[in-house]
């Protein structure tokens, strides 16, 4: 079974800044709309996937890898296998984003009795425009990988 924890992300858009809330609150709400969270995160991640769930590498003409040069932590230059790429699924981006932004927004309404609206499917949708939806993805999946994975040190 999943591990996870609480997380919480900031989204900066046109200089405001959007705190979001990934839990279990989030989590639920995400299965109960697309059955499964892998399912989920299949359709925001971007990448095409096989009937094994597994990531479809990216093969040239000769039908080898194709590979590109990226600097790592340290600053060193190394080779990644790159994958086929898909549309992202706004339907599914929007709804993940919203559904963490809310859970912030109604955990500060409990925690300072204020009232602050909910955001609107409309409105994410205006926010994830204006942040660019590489960023918004990049940011959401980052969010979510945080949450689930062990507390293991990166120093480790």
């Amino acid at each position: 079974y999943l591990e996870m924890k609480e997380k919480e992300t900031v989204f900066t858009v046109n200089g405001k800044e959007y705190k979001a809330i990934f839990n279990l609150n989030v989590m639920q709400a995400i299965q109960i709309e697309y059955g499964t969270f892998t399912k989920w995160g299949e359709l925001t991640d971007g990448y095409a996937y096989d009937e094994n769930g597994e990531r479809i590498l990216k093969l040239d003409e000769k039908g080898e890898p194709v590979t590109k040069t990226v600097k790592n932590e340290n600053n060193e230059d190394i080779e990644v296998e790159v994958y086929e790429t898909k549309e992202v699924d706004i339907k599914a981006l929007i709804f993940g984003i919203k559904e963490m932004l809310n859970e912030a927004i109604d955990i500060d309404n409990e925690t300072n009795n204020t009232n602050q609206p909910l955001l609107t499917n409309k409105q994410v949708g205006r926010l994830i425009t204006a942040m660019g939806i590489a960023n918004a993805t990049n940011k959401l999946n980052q969010t979510v990988i945080e949450s689930t994975q062990d507390d293991i040190s990166k120093n480790e």
